[in-house]
């Protein structure tokens, strides 16, 4: 990743802005995150809901977000979150 980001004209290391928009503990999270990284990009907020509902099996979570500026960054932040959703599911099977 590090790699990537400095082949890409980016720093290795950024500051998240984060504004929360909605807290229901244990069903839902709203947020604003800036996305202010991206070379040759104004800054833009990304609406980002996560949300969670009980169901027989256990509780289902859901997370949607906003496209981002093209098709490719909006491509990468879903393998992003993919890759950060594979790591909890193989944290809670422990």
């Amino acid at each position: 990743m590090v790699e990537f980001m400095k082949k890409n004209g980016m720093k290795p290391q950024t500051r998240h802005k984060i504004t929360f928009r909605e807290i229901i503990p244990n069903h839902r999270l709203a947020y604003l995150q800036l996305a202010d990284f991206i070379p040759e990009v104004a800054p833009y907020d990304v609406d980002t809901v996560v949300e969670m509902q009980e169901t027989s099996e256990g509780v289902r979570m859901t997370l949607t977000f906003d496209a981002m500026h093209d098709e490719i960054w909006t491509e990468r932040a879903t393998q992003g979150w993919n890759m950060e959703l594979d790591k909890l599911g193989e944290e809670l099977s422990k």
